[in-house]
């Protein structure tokens, strides 16, 4: 039976005995399985298949050893804070409610809108990327064609039923998890002596520079890569609006995602850094159009496996599609939240009977579709600016998660409630948020420091932090023409009313 959740945190009978929501209202339809593997997979993709071969060239092994494992840190700090929020309110609106509610309406406005634009290119984006990976065995086919029928699935997925997106991308990154734990066990093999003739021990962590490579600007290259690689880690804050139970499932997915992510990349990149050379030039090679140079690829030819190049590029084609299949449904969900909340226009915030904001989904694609047509014309200039600056919008918005928690909480404390009312309390507050923000901080300023070396690259400069100033545009902007204030701690609103409102109860099994 649907139920429809109280303020309080309880649960009371919905209108509809079929289980279906109520007017223009979201359904909890994922389970903690879900939750899992969508966070799970929004984190391991070709950041891990290609470019960690790139990462261990430039940095040596240690070197991508230790940048992948200060970011994992990071993203564990700011899974924590957004653990603690997501739980007490789990809403589709997520950052944008956040920074709205317990920062200004202002910041809540041009996140809101930084985390779609996100998104929304990103679809983009995993669309131009699949039809490369399709030339792998089709290579006369138009690939705008490919596109064409990847955006048209993307599209169904996430208009049947927040249920089918679920269950897609769980065995989307089933996929994925499959392939990186058979990696690992294969090249712990290979490392023993047990697959693949004589076992390097660790030679590779001491030719030349090894194990670390250029010092601390290596580490700092890397660092940049590193936080690309982890994002699609926050998705677990939009899909917490509507999970079944979030108060249940969402702490025990923040707490398995982390150290599952952690194992899978350090576990990887140790073993490529054991079997390959960082001074091995095929690491440089590896991207979509060349799969057959793949760290992965490599290691799995060596040991063997027949057809680990088409294997390894099947698998690819899949993490781009659990990608963009993430990207549509979260993009459309915080155009929903903003269309609820009167950040965007009203009609965004409407749904079908079975739950989905199909006029949000359809803008959604429909941008999509547009930036990926801007990719055919001319020499594409426009859409890599497009794509520049939606990489940085990724980081704004964990820097905004840990904004918004550090106030979260000192409202809570401010307005006199006991912190064991939250259903989850994130670790190390205050110092946990502020370091995640000051790591986001070094990231972003970092990210291509090299345009700052001797004569000033201009063009480099704009198409690499281009996502900032739209930001402060949007936030700036927002706050010219609304002058709404920063919010009052001892006023904030700490209610759970949201939930009641926005989300009704999908208990069908």
């Amino acid at each position: 039976m649907a139920q429809t959740a109280h303020a309080g945190g309880g649960t009371a009978p919905h209108d509809d005995p079929r289980g279906g929501a109520g007017e223009n209202q979201l359904r909890r339809g994922l389970r903690a399985r879900h939750l899992n593997m969508i966070a799970i997979g929004g984190a391991i993709g070709t950041g891990l298949f290609v470019a960690s071969g790139e990462s261990i060239s430039t940095a040596g092994p240690g070197g991508a050893l230790l940048a992948y494992a200060a970011i994992g840190f990071m993203v564990y700090l700011l899974m924590q804070s957004l653990g603690e929020m997501s739980t007490w309110l789990p809403v589709a609106g997520s950052f944008e409610t956040y920074g709205t509610r317990f920062v200004s309406p202002s910041f809540g406005f041009a996140t809101g809108w930084n985390y779609w634009y996100n998104w929304a290119i990103t679809v983009a984006a995993e669309l131009v990327a699949a039809s490369l990976v399709m030339k792998y065995w089709l290579p006369d086919v138009p690939a705008w064609i490919w596109s064409a029928i990847f955006l048209t699935i993307l599209f169904l997925l996430n208009a049947a039923s927040v249920g089918t997106f679920g269950e897609s991308e769980f065995w989307f990154a089933s996929i994925k998890v499959v392939t990186v734990i058979v990696f690992l066990i294969v090249g712990l093999a290979m490392i023993l002596g047990i697959m693949g003739g004589q076992s390097p021990g660790f030679s590779n962590w001491t030719v030349q520079e090894a194990p670390f490579v250029g010092g601390w600007q290596g580490v700092l290259a890397i660092f940049m890569i590193a936080g690309f690689s982890f994002q699609g880690t926050e998705m677990i804050g939009v899909a917490a609006g509507e999970a079944t139970d979030p108060e249940k499932s969402i702490p025990r997915a923040i707490k398995a995602v982390f150290y599952r992510i952690m194992l899978f990349y350090i576990g990887a990149i140790a073993i490529v850094g054991f079997l390959i050379t960082y001074t091995d030039s095929r690491l440089l090679g590896a991207d979509i159009d060349n799969i057959s140079v793949s760290p992965f690829t490599l290691i799995f030819e060596r040991a063997g496996v027949a057809g680990a190049a088409s294997l390894m590029n099947a698998v690819i084609l899949t993490s781009i599609l659990s990608a963009g299949n993430s990207g549509m449904y979260v993009s459309t969900r915080m155009l929903y939240g903003m269309g609820r909340s009167g950040k965007a226009p009203r009609i965004f915030g409407r749904t079908t009977r079975r739950g989905v904001p199909m006029y949000a989904l359809l803008a959604t694609t429909l941008i999509g579709g547009f930036c990926f047509i801007a990719s055919l014309i001319g020499d594409g200039g426009a859409y890599l600016w497009l794509v520049n600056a939606s990489g940085l919008a990724g980081f704004i918005t964990w820097m905004g998660v840990a904004w918004s928690h550090y106030r979260f909480r000192k409202a809570f404390v401010a307005q006199g409630r006991s912190l064991d009312e939250l259903p989850f309390k994130a670790r190390w507050f205050p110092l946990g948020p502020l370091m995640a923000l000051g790591m986001c901080a070094l990231v972003v300023a970092g990210q291509n420091y090299q345009a700052f070396v001797g004569e000033v690259d201009v063009q480099g400069l704009f198409a690499s932090y281009l996502g900032l100033p739209l930001f402060l545009l949007l936030w700036g902007g927002h706050k010219l023409v609304t002058k709404a204030p920063t919010v009052d701690l001892a006023t904030a609103d700490l209610s759970r009313t949201d939930v009641a409102e926005d989300v009704a109860y999908d208990l069908i099994p």
